[in-house]
């Protein structure tokens, strides 16, 4: 299943800025997206 998620970027780790459904140590792809660029986009997919 593929979900968007927003995160921000700090010290170095990126965190998400709602809870995922993902157990510890399970990996995924990110596919980075800048907010202004294509938020209205993005939110009309998902």
């Amino acid at each position: 299943m593929s979900k968007a998620v927003r995160v921000r970027y700090e010290k170095g780790v990126l965190k998400p800025l709602e809870p995922i459904d993902l157990r510890e140590g399970e990996e995924r792809i990110a596919v980075l997206i800048p907010v202004r660029e294509e938020r209205r986009r993005i939110l009309r997919k998902y």
